[in-house]
């Protein structure tokens, strides 16, 4: 059965993306995209910078229109019914949207209006979601008075004001220190189970903390989609870092293994760094060159990651 034909909302999963494509241009930036998420999930999108990972979120929450192929939100069609996509979502962007003329509790206002909550609802909710993000105290401040990681709180919360079924968060620490990150993470995982929840990230440690399943992304195409134990536990093995004087010279004569080369290190992936360290001194000595260092790592969600984008940060 084709979803979105012949299957009904209710039936039908929080986010269901099948085949998409956008391209700009030359630029195909979204490349055969599919994935589906469940419901209450955090599902979490990484990969590096020119992945696709905004493009994809734009087209869910319609900002943009793909090229082709087909996504549904809380069970609407995209291109065919935008307005109740957006309905049913709530938006965190990279760059803040708020009314910095506005106060907190003025922003928060103006959305619950548009989303035509009344007067009594307004108040409750305005009242819970500053709470929520521990800005009671603030919220009738001037919002360009606000520090950087305030006004993320508060985008957070007017997100989650009009209680949506999905919310989409691109990037939502991007640039925050690591205690107002770590703020965010306990805000949104109160709301696990609760709300679906699609988020891009550069932080491993944050997809690790918070999702329940990730998709890593490459040159616009999905490399890997799974729980981050279990792509690790799929990607099974060891990290062998060295440190060596031509270290050009040794990676050209290690071939057949996955080699990244990272502040002065050469990175190699195997599955038993026990029987693959003799074999590496041994290919040193018959290319003339000398190792200074050795040392092992058990592979983690950020190795996999390097891995599956061929190096990129």
């Amino acid at each position: 059965m084709r979803i979105g034909l012949k299957a009904g909302a209710a039936e039908m999963k929080p986010i269901v993306v099948r085949e998409l494509i956008k391209e700009f241009g030359e630029l195909r930036a979204v490349d055969s995209v599919s994935f589906e998420v469940e419901e209450g999930e955090i599902f979490g999108l990484l990969g590096p910078n020119g992945a696709g990972k905004t493009t994809t979120i734009k087209i869910l929450v319609t900002l943009l229109k793909p090229t082709s192929g087909e996504a549904f939100v809380a069970g609407n069609n995209v291109l065919k019914n935008p307005g109740a996509v957006r309905k049913n979502i709530g938006v965190v962007f990279q760059d803040t949207t708020l009314e910095l003329d506005f106060t907190a509790r003025e922003n928060l206002d103006f959305h619950a209006r548009l989303y035509g909550m009344s007067k009594e609802e307004r108040k409750r909710r305005i009242e819970d979601v500053l709470s929520l993000v521990e800005l009671s105290e603030n919220a009738d401040q001037l919002v360009k008075n606000f520090s950087g990681g305030m006004k993320r709180r508060l985008e957070i919360a007017r997100g989650l004001l009009h209680v949506p079924k999905v919310l989409f968060l691109d990037e939502p620490t991007l640039g925050l220190d690591a205690r107002t990150r770590r703020r965010i993470w306990k805000y949104l995982e109160e709301f696990r189970g609760d709300t679906t929840i699609m988020l891009t990230t550069h932080y491993i440690e944050e997809a690790e903390k918070l999702c329940d399943r990730v998709a890593i992304m490459r040159k616009g195409r999905i490399v890997a989609v799974d729980r981050p134990e279990a792509l690790v536990k799929r990607l099974e093995g060891e990290r062998v870092m060295v440190i060596a004087e031509s270290a050009e010279k040794l990676r050209s004569a290690l071939k057949g293994f996955s080699i990244f080369e990272r502040n002065g290190k050469l990175e190699i992936f195997v599955n038993s760094a026990e029987q693959f360290i003799p074999k590496l001194f041994e290919i040193a000595r018959a290319n003339g060159v000398n190792i200074e260092e050795v040392s092992i790592k058990r592979a983690s969600l950020e190795d996999i990651y390097v891995k599956l984008t061929g190096g990129e940060v």
